[in-house]
């Protein structure tokens, strides 16, 4: 006898023997586990992937490469992740909470050359890094930066990211258009992620997929991008064109930033960061309403006429403004303290809706807890409200500082530092920042391009435990002076001592302060005291 079964679209089976049909015979039970053993044991030993428990049985999974299980569904996430972002409150604050902690007023260019690779002096590195970002700021604190002529650079940093979590990705193009009142020609072009698709809505293919056309090896190779935005009010599909976009140009300058946040190797196109939590996020919106729908209600003074003959009374209510009614009306209004003229023979019933519900706040907490699982947020943080200890209440917040430090380093390496490495190109070239060998050696190109994107500082529930905290830590040579500036205040501490030296100077002179103790070394340790009427060797030996 052959038994068999179908596990993961294929048939597992296997023929039995004389002592399998021999114990069928006498055992038909026995039998039966002993074939369901031997299929399992075939199939694999996961339970996770069985399909003859009755846990799995019906569980169907979709197979398929990145492309082929995320582009079918974008354009549908995009638009429900949009509209939870327009009007859910907790998708609202869930990703105002990441893009606050991560972008805030923006991040902040620092330059930190390789001195010893470029051979400059100590004085001769600050004097290059200081003219460096004199240079930088000309051009990123300028709307000039912008295509659009709208947002300065850290403004772009808010927006691109918000984008990537609203819609999964953003490009970012970046022409040369000279201007008056600028000398740098870069600039940069936002560009929604709708807008990029396969040229005439073809499907996708071995070479070209959600439109990002790739080589053999999987590098972009150009990017098809539609002229308007296909949800556009005069949007019309036989009108529309594509525009191709070289991803680099031939002398390898990148001239399309793809800014998504890859999950699978061979990912064409990004998801949103609320996908996996749309459907509960939705459904929790929705229960929210019911409930302050029914609280609201509760709050009207709702009754029911009971009419003995079974006549109706068409209108209760007195029309008021109130309650908007008219003499007309054929359906029954309510208001908080309406008052009803009731026939002979009518009674009331009051309807109690039992609101305000006890359960609605602890179910929705349950529900937030798992939603801020997937978000890596926790609890406290994506609800902004800490009612524990302090210890719980700053776990919570170093959690999710490393969900915002990796989000962080992810847009500085991947945005800030690509549009800072074109600009530097430029910039050098124009001769305006002088870097000998730049263009010849990749290393020294390198050295000079040495950078730190210094954001806001995570906030503080103890500044005094903080502060106390940092200055141990630099104390004990653990950290510098300069890395604790930036992680309590996220200020620069070199670009900080000329003031804090000014400051200290007027108040010295005016009589009103002490001059700050330098950070001294930690002292050695004192040596125990000896014992009198013990020697040396006493002490050495116990």
């Amino acid at each position: 006898m052959k038994i068999g079964v179908k596990v993961g679209g294929k048939t597992v089976s296997f023929e039995e023997n004389l002592i399998d049909r021999a114990i069928r015979y006498l055992d038909p039970q026995k039998a039966n586990k002993r074939a369901g053993a031997r299929l399992m044991a075939i199939a694999g030993g996961y339970v996770g992937a069985s399909t003859i428990r009755r846990q799995t049985l019906s569980w169907s999974a979709q197979k398929g490469d990145a492309d082929a299980v995320i582009n079918p569904d974008l354009p549908l996430l995009r638009e429900r992740s949009r509209d939870l972002l327009r009007n859910a409150p907790l998708a609202v604050g869930a990703v105002n909470t990441v893009v606050t902690n991560v972008v805030g007023t923006g991040l902040r260019h620092k330059s930190k050359i390789d001195r010893d690779a470029l051979k400059l002096t100590e004085e001769q590195g600050d004097a290059w890094e200081a003219q460096t970002e004199r240079e930088w700021r000309l051009w990123s604190e300028s709307p000039e930066c912008d295509v659009a002529r709208t947002l300065r650079f850290t403004a772009m940093q808010d927006l691109a990211f918000r984008q990537t979590l609203e819609n999964g990705d953003v490009f970012a193009l970046m022409p040369n258009l000279v201007r008056p009142g600028s000398p740098y020609g870069l600039k940069v072009q936002l560009v929604e992620g709708d807008r990029v698709c396969n040229p005439n809505w073809a499907q996708d293919t071995a070479t070209i997929a959600g439109g990002v056309e790739r080589d053999v090896n999987g590098a972009p190779v150009r990017y098809h991008i539609l002229d308007k935005h296909p949800g556009a009010a005069f949007f019309s599909r036989g009108s529309v064109t594509w525009l191709p976009r070289d991803a680099f140009s031939k002398t390898g300058r990148r001239n399309v930033i793809h800014l998504f946040k890859p999950v699978r190797p061979g990912q064409s196109r990004g998801i949103p960061y609320l996908a996996p939590v749309i459907e509960p996020l939705k459904s929790l919106d929705r229960y929210t309403e019911a409930e302050i729908a029914a609280a609201v209600i509760s709050g009207m003074f709702t009754v029911f006429v009971k009419s003995d003959s079974g006549n109706v009374n068409l209108n209760p209510m007195a029309p008021t403004s109130e309650t908007q009614g008219s003499d007309t009306d054929e359906d029954f209004k309510m208001a908080s303290g309406a008052i009803l003229n009731l026939a002979k023979g009518e009674s009331i019933e009051t309807a109690d809706p039992n609101r305000p519900n006890t359960a609605f706040d602890p179910f929705v907490q349950a529900v937030l807890r798992q939603i801020g699982v997937a978000l890596e947020l926790p609890f406290e943080v994506l609800v902004k409200h800490f009612t524990a200890s302090y210890s719980a209440a700053r776990a919570a917040l170093l959690e999710a500082w490393r969900f915002f430090r990796t989000r962080r380093q992810w847009l500085a390496e991947n945005f800030c530092q690509v549009i800072y490495e074109l600009w530097m190109d430029e910039a050098v070239a124009l001769g305006r920042i002088k870097a000998p060998g730049y263009f010849s050696d990749p290393i020294i190109r390198k050295a000079y391009l040495g950078t730190e994107w210094i954001g806001p500082a995570p906030g503080q529930i103890d500044p005094g435990k903080e502060v106390d905290a940092a200055q141990k830590r630099v104390d004990g040579a653990f950290s510098t002076i300069e890395k604790e500036t930036m992680e309590l205040t996220g200020g620069d501490w070199e670009s900080n001592m000329p003031q804090i030296r000014k400051e200290r100077r007027m108040l010295k002179e005016a009589g009103m302060g002490q001059e700050q103790k330098a950070i001294a070394a930690p002292a050695a340790p004192e040596e125990p005291p000896k014992n009198p009427d013990k020697s040396d060797t006493d002490l050495e030996e116990n």
